[in-house]
């Protein structure tokens, strides 16, 4: 199938041929012929699988089909230097975008961002501006003069500017919630709900995410209508593309001498080491820059110039090794990463297939590792329950554990059983309180693990 074959427009065919995109992915495949007959729609697809495209390539056959205005009347801008010719105070009028864009986090903003500039070179009536937290208030609100067809925004920042006045979503045609299962888990649900009701009913909704049960499931049915349900499965839900194992270590020592020794593999183009905390990533970047390696730390704390910087060193090869938290490191897509090292594992399931899914992109190959302490076996057993694969244990010679590792099955488990120790269903999210049921996510106070609610916004946190 070729994207011709999909019924695009010839100036997004053209930004598609000189951009080197010959042929569309799955779920590609599937999205781009429903969203162009205006269906709504509920997407189950991994990072990677090319959702980018797939939402934003049919709106932007939709702009570029759609007949010039005869009267669009003044830009914002425009307007603002009309009032000031005529010795006036200028007052600003609020932006009138035609499609919204709400993700997550800052850096998947942009990814979207700067691919939408991809997508409609041809197209001079079409512009795209990331709203989101970190950039300078002067330089948001003269991207908003400029009243661009598309707004790429976070939920938090988006918020701001509309109990401000300056954004108006009366012409808004086409809502799209980028990795919506992420959104609610970082508390953004009364944010998107709040964002939703001020957009016309007559819009068009493209929802996309990792899983469409629980409460992404819930929302999606509140927010769409009649939608079309694509599910695309394989290797970008199972990673069959990258080759997973573990290591186990007897202390932070043993940890920090085997991560060194992986990392100067010379089959490494690039690699993200992930932590659990801002200060690990901290100081581990600066131990390896010692150590002789171009590493760069990434996470919520740092502005967003020293964001910028870092990615675009990662993106031009300067950086070969990121360490990052969970949230930092959402959405970025770089060719160039062949591994991944969980030095810290993190607390679910689910942010094990995000992390991994930095590698193996667009059907590359990739290696994972994850650095596990002994008493951590019960967290490679529930990633091997929810992604039904076995991981297998790896050792290198030097580097061999003194300790036994803690079993990581009882007798009779195998990947996919449909219940953990606990009781959990697949997907469940529980963990042992010492002495006591286990707990669901969100009750009661957990230092170290991710989803605390700490108020911040615009994914800040990690």
């Amino acid at each position: 199938m070729t994207f011709e074959s999909l019924g695009l427009h010839q100036q997004v065919l053209k930004a598609l041929a000189d951009a080197g995109y010959t042929e569309p992915t799955p779920v590609q495949q599937q999205a781009i012929p429903a969203a162009i007959e205006g269906r709504d729609l509920l997407v189950s697809s991994q990072t990677g699988s090319g959702k980018t495209a797939a939402f934003m390539l049919p709106s932007l056959h939709k702009f570029a089909s759609a007949p010039a205005e005869a009267s669009e009347g003044k830009t914002p801008n425009q307007q603002a230097q009309a009032a000031r010719a005529r010795g006036e105070r200028p007052r600003f009028a609020a932006a009138q975008p035609k499609m919204l864009v709400l993700t997550p986090t800052r850096e998947l903003a942009l990814q979207v961002t700067t691919a939408t500039e991809k997508y409609s070179t041809q197209m001079r009536r079409v512009k795209a501006v990331s709203i989101l937290g970190g950039m300078p208030y002067p330089k948001q609100m003269q991207l908003l003069a400029r009243n661009p067809e598309i707004l790429v925004a976070t939920p938090g920042r988006l918020i701001d500017h509309m109990e401000s006045g300056k954004i108006d979503f009366s012409k808004l045609e086409i809502l799209v919630l980028d990795e919506a299962d992420r959104m609610l888990d970082m508390g953004f649900i009364d944010d998107i709900e709040l964002i939703v009701s001020r957009t016309p009913e007559t819009r068009q909704t493209m929802l996309f995410s990792a899983t469409l049960d629980g409460m992404v499931g819930n929302m999606a049915r509140r927010i769409t209508r009649d939608p079309q349900l694509i599910q695309v499965a394989g290797s970008s839900t199972k990673h069959e593309n990258i080759q997973q194992r573990v290591h186990f270590v007897d202390d932070l020592l043993h940890k920090n001498r085997l991560l060194d020794h992986l990392l100067r593999d010379t089959a490494i183009d690039q690699a993200v080491v992930f932590t659990a905390t801002k200060r690990d990533a901290d100081s581990i970047a600066d131990r390896l820059n010692i150590a002789g390696f171009a590493a760069a730390a990434l996470h919520g704390d740092m502005h967003q110039g020293a964001r910028n910087r870092t990615l675009n060193a990662l993106r031009r090869g300067q950086v070969r090794v990121l360490v990052a938290t969970d949230v930092a490191a959402r959405g970025i897509d770089v060719p160039g990463i062949t591994h991944v090292f969980n030095f810290d594992l993190p607390k679910f399931a689910e942010d094990y297939v995000h992390r991994i899914g930095r590698t193996g992109r667009a059907g590359r190959n990739g290696i994972a590792v994850s650095l596990v302490n002994h008493a951590e076996g019960v967290h490679i057993k529930r990633i091997e329950r929810f992604t039904k694969q076995s991981i297998p244990v790896d050792v290198i010679a030097g580097f061999e554990p003194k300790k036994a590792a803690a079993p990581r099955s009882r007798p009779g488990w195998k990947p996919g059983d449909n219940r953990g120790r606990n009781g959990a269903k697949p997907g469940q999210r529980t963990f042992a309180k010492p002495g006591g049921a286990p707990r669901r996510e969100g009750s009661g106070r957990d230092a170290g693990f991710r989803g605390q609610r700490d108020g911040r916004r615009d994914g800040d946190r990690g």
